[in-house]
């Protein structure tokens, strides 16, 4: 079983990699619509449309193209690379509007911006 190290992850929005990312997830799910009838003996689902969110945490830098890019309600191409972004890598494609932004500062630690992100269509799945 393949194993990754965090710290080669990578997040782009459009083409440009975000600077300074500390973590990332993505969540993806899918609607269920239950389609039991009379006469089951127990509940039945079928899939119905998929969805997902994602939320990046960086430390803030205003100088950054792909952190300035994500304003609130903005609507932007994402990718994630869990792996890193060299040939044969994988990684999720999509489009998401940005939901949310919050900035942190501390008197003792380093500014943050973490992004909430609402995926628009689904994630395609591929490789670098």
């Amino acid at each position: 079983m393949a194993t990754f190290k965090g710290n080669d992850g990578v997040v782009l929005i459009g083409t440009d990699a975000m600077a300074e990312i500390i973590s990332f997830s993505v969540d993806e799910t899918v609607d269920t619509i239950e389609d039991t009838a009379m006469g089951d003996t127990a509940k039945t689902y079928l899939a119905s449309f998929k969805d997902f969110t994602a939320t990046v945490e960086t430390y803030f830098d205003d100088t950054d193209t792909a952190q300035t890019a994500c304003t609130v309600g903005s609507t932007v191409a994402v990718s994630f690379l869990m792996e890193g972004n060299t040939s044969g890598d994988h990684k999720l494609n999509g489009n998401a509007i940005v939901t949310g932004v919050s900035t942190g500062v501390t008197h003792d630690g380093i500014n943050t911006a973490t992004y909430t992100l609402q995926g628009t269509g689904g994630l395609t799945e591929g490789t670098v």
